[in-house]
């Protein structure tokens, strides 16, 4: 396969069956959220989606994993740099601050923020706020102590920082306003409204706000709020911005939620690339009957590219929406799932979403069936559902154990993968009868001609089952999928807190092609990888 710069390092797919190709490059990092210059000059990057923290060199694009997936650490939203070189962390899902001291000890700073995000350093204070409804900005004490309230009500707060006036900035992404108070206390002050989907605000050298927005366009408004108070819009194309910061030469690094990635953005909006974007995930992955291929990424529906003869494989935003998970294409709709209960039917002609189903128990493999209901894997409780063209909801099986994804056969027979149970069972009758076992971790599931298919994401292996004798085949092994080889399991996150969507499973989905040829989605490396019949030299 070719394929650039990997933060999964699983060799090569091994197959004397079939042939690999990417569709797009790997992705280096694993999504990239909260960004602070550190002592030694390098950029470090909160990893939210794979729970780690990596260093990036500006200036060559290396990136090292600094805190690594099997930390204390759970899911990195944010960080900041105390005078000591101390590196504090926003633990967002288990709603934990902690310290990293200059040798690498964790100590943890406190458990009393809810869903903390937003985190900045004073001199040696250090202050945190929340990413929900009514939430808090606090001041937190690494030596002892309780923490000190100094405002709540914030719409989601994010990313913020010291500005010029000695005030602490930060904005309110549901309300799109940006506020400021005293670090020791005082009544907070509006001093920025309609502001474009503000998700983090960082001020430059020369004291210039720059406010960055969440959304599709990439933008960022800059205010000179000390200055003239002028306010202008650079457009970047970086899709879902989520932070930046700028180095000593006042030079902006911006990083992106739904693509990762670190890129130099530029006051005439021109971008340079430092560390390469591309997929999160992905999560499942299906191919339309003109051929192109989707993945829900997350955050994203994105349509990976051809790598070109340099190597470099692009990835296209379909629609920025939180959240896809499962996905299957049908004629010319979208049908896709949430793991934080939703179902929906995107256009991607028109650019429309409909809602199928709501309150489902973590719904994850999604497919068609003949009669045009959506047949949904609902992981979390167990079973399999139906929902048909009026959006009602049935069950169609129940009783199972850990359902992933489901499929059709020609004879529309349905199939669902278990990697609980390590099998693949057909639905008959509403029964869960075994087709195969001893399968690892069987989660993406397709069927094409008389053949099952399922990724192992224990063993990193592509089985194929055959209906007619049911005997089972590993066709080809040393996938990138699951976490990466040799990091300790930990428990699986939490999908919720404070009732807000936390961290999702991981899924790696399969589709079969109408040519014979399987996409699987390698989540360990942000590819969809195209395996294709190998050619016979005879």
């Amino acid at each position: 396969m070719t394929g650039g710069s990997n933060r999964y390092d699983a060799g090569e797919v091994r197959s004397t069956h079939w042939q690999a190709e990417r569709l797009n490059s790997p992705n280096p990092l694993w999504g990239s959220n909260g960004v602070a210059f550190g002592p030694d000059g390098r950029l470090y990057v909160a990893q939210f989606l794979a729970g780690k923290i990596s260093a990036v060199d500006p200036a060559t694009g290396d990136v090292e994993v600094v805190v690594p997936m099997d930390s204390p650490v759970e899911s990195p939203d944010d960080l900041a740099f105390g005078a000591d070189g101390s590196m504090y962390i926003a633990d967002l899902v288990p709603g934990r601050v902690w310290r990293r001291g200059p040798e690498g000890e964790y100590t943890l700073v406190s458990e009393e923020v809810r869903v903390p995000n937003g985190i900045t350093c004073v001199g040696d204070r250090l202050f945190v706020n929340e990413m929900k409804m009514n939430g808090r900005l606090l001041e937190l004490f690494p030596e002892g102590g309780d923490p000190v309230v100094l405002t709540d009500g914030l719409a989601f707060g994010n990313a913020m920082q010291l500005g010029p006036d000695g005030c602490l900035y930060y904005p309110h992404m549901i309300s799109r306003q940006v506020w400021r108070i005293p670090p020791d206390g005082g009544v907070p002050e509006v001093v920025a409204e309609d502001v474009h989907d503000p998700v983090a605000v960082r001020f430059d050298l020369g004291g210039v706000l720059n406010v960055l927005s969440r959304g599709p366009e990439g933008i960022v408004t800059r205010v000179d709020l000390h200055g003239t108070g002028s306010r202008s819009l650079v457009t970047s194309g970086v899709t879902g911005l989520d932070n930046a910061a700028f180095d000593a030469e006042n030079r902006m690094f911006v990083s992106s939620f739904a693509s990762g990635g670190i890129t130099e953005l530029r006051p005439d909006g021109r971008t340079r690339p430092v560390v390469p974007r591309g997929l999160d995930g992905p999560y499942g992955v299906t191919i339309d009957l003109g051929g192109t291929v989707y993945a829900a990424d997350h955050y994203r529906v994105a349509r990976p590219e051809q790598p070109d003869a340099g190597g470099s494989g692009d990835v296209t935003t379909e629609i920025l929406q939180p959240f896809f998970h499962g996905i299957t294409a049908d004629g010319d709709l979208l049908h896709t799932t949430s793991q934080f209960g939703t179902v929906q039917t995107y256009d991607p002609a028109a650019g429309t979403t409909r809602l199928r189903a709501n309150g489902l128990n973590q719904p994850l493999g999604i497919a068609t069936r003949a009669d045009g209901a959506l047949v949904v894997a609902e992981t979390g409780a167990g079973r399999v559902v139906a929902i048909d063209g009026t959006n009602t909801v049935s069950v169609f099986a129940e009783g199972l154990d850990h359902p992933v994804d489901v499929a059709f056969d020609a004879e529309q027979r349905c199939y669902v993968s278990d990697d609980r149970r390590g099998a693949i069972l057909r639905i008959d009758d509403g029964e869960a009868v075994p087709v195969a076992e001893g399968l690892g971790a069987p989660q993406g599931l397709a069927s094409h001609g008389d053949e099952l298919f399922t990724v192992d994401t224990e063993h990193r292996r592509l089985w194929s089952v055959s209906l007619t004798t049911g005997a089972a085949r590993v066709e080809a092994e040393s996938l990138a999928v699951g976490i990466p080889p040799g990091t300790a399991p930990r428990p699986a996150p939490s999908l919720f807190s404070h009732h807000i969507p936390g961290l999702a499973h991981r899924f790696a989905g399969l589709t079969a092609a109408p040519d014979g040829s399987l996409l699987l989605s390698a989540n360990g490396e942000g590819t969809v990888v195209r395996l294709s019949p190998a050619r016979s030299n005879t």
